[in-house]
């Protein structure tokens, strides 16, 4: 029986070395060797060429690329889980399947939320800088660097799926309050488990917190849902912490209520215009006031290949005339 022809795969950004050993083994693959994000035109030539695409955040697969997408390409194997710079419904009406991979950077986003929780109350970046930075030091002393405990504070989760839990679980060790607002209500046992309180209204939930911490997806229904009004129903000593998407906070406006005293800080692995950062946000985060990482809450070796190995699979299953696994449809966006 002759053998199958191996799918064209083009992978648009460096991946870990075991993964694109394995790719190469499995697909007629195609690799991006400088790890450079391809520009538009270079995107343009995948799509018409490729039968498989992995795209990762950094490209954009909106409705104008699809469109010029060549009769070949027939999955989208998205190298991540969000995928807001895909436009699904644009690749469904092309007969294109979209997936993606869900679960696997779960505790690493979580473990990243609560060191950001932790570094701004505590006030970690500043401290960290004393020493290598040959900042005069004069040696303990009752009030200096004086940050805020977080037990017993009543943590905010905006989005309580798979990573809001995990974020929860981990809270709730460190002595925390948990409380939560999502679309929809969790299962009693997980309630009772995190010992844990529903609120359907945001407003009211975001008024009473001291932590409140970003962990929906981005969809068109969570673009600036923490929005300036919502900013401004929060305790000025209250923090943020932002470990999903930049979109879902209006930067602006929580960067005013900060330099106004009308907030006390934040802790941001995300931004709205990535990978520009607010020259503000940069300004505050030299006062002390915020603590900026750039976009490392999923940045584990064990946490990429996962990714990896979920892509491979979501292109093994298709190949084979399966339905992938992780496939992504608008309706669940």
């Amino acid at each position: 029986m002759p053998q199958r022809k191996k799918p064209h795969v083009v992978v648009t950004r460096r991946l870990p070395g075991a993964i694109e050993t394995r790719m190469r083994e499995l697909f007629d693959t195609r690799l991006n060797i400088d790890d450079a994000p391809m520009s538009r035109e270079a995107l343009t030539e995948a799509v018409g060429q490729a039968d498989v695409l992995v795209p990762t955040l950094t490209d954009t697969i909106d409705a104008a690329l699809i469109e010029k997408a060549g009769p070949a390409l027939r999955l989208i194997a998205n190298f991540g889980t969000g995928v807001d710079h895909i436009d699904v419904e644009a690749a469904l009406a092309r007969g294109i399947t979209v997936t993606n991979t869900p679960g696997v950077l779960t505790e690493d986003t979580a473990d990243m939320t609560m060191a950001l929780i932790l570094a701004v109350a505590r006030r970690i970046a500043e401290g960290a800088r004393v020493i290598p930075d040959d900042v005069e030091w004069a040696g303990w002393s009752p009030t200096w660097m004086l940050g805020h405990r977080i037990t017993g504070k009543r943590l905010g989760i905006v989005g309580m799926g798979r990573i809001g839990t995990a974020v929860a679980r981990r809270a709730k060790a460190f002595g925390l309050s948990i409380h939560y607002h999502n679309r929809r209500r969790v299962a009693p046992s997980l309630e009772e488990e995190l010992d844990s309180t529903y609120w359907d209204s945001l407003d009211q939930m975001l008024a009473r917190m001291d932590i409140v911490s970003v962990n929906c997806p981005h969809t068109p229904a969570t673009y600036h849902l923490l929005s300036a009004r919502h900013l401004k129903l929060m305790k000025p000593e209250a923090i943020i912490v932002n470990t999903a998407r930049g979109e879902i906070i209006d930067e602006g406006a929580m960067v005013r209520q900060i330099e106004q005293g009308a907030l006390a800080g934040a802790g941001l692995d995300v931004f709205e215009h990535e990978p520009a950062v607010n020259p503000r946000l940069v300004k505050l985060a030299r006062a002390g006031k915020v603590v900026l990482l750039p976009h490392m809450g999923s940045a584990t070796v064990e946490g990429r290949i996962d990714m990896g190995e979920k892509v491979i699979v979501n292109i093994r299953t298709f190949h084979d005339g399966h339905r992938p696994p992780d496939r992504v449809l608008p309706s669940m966006l």
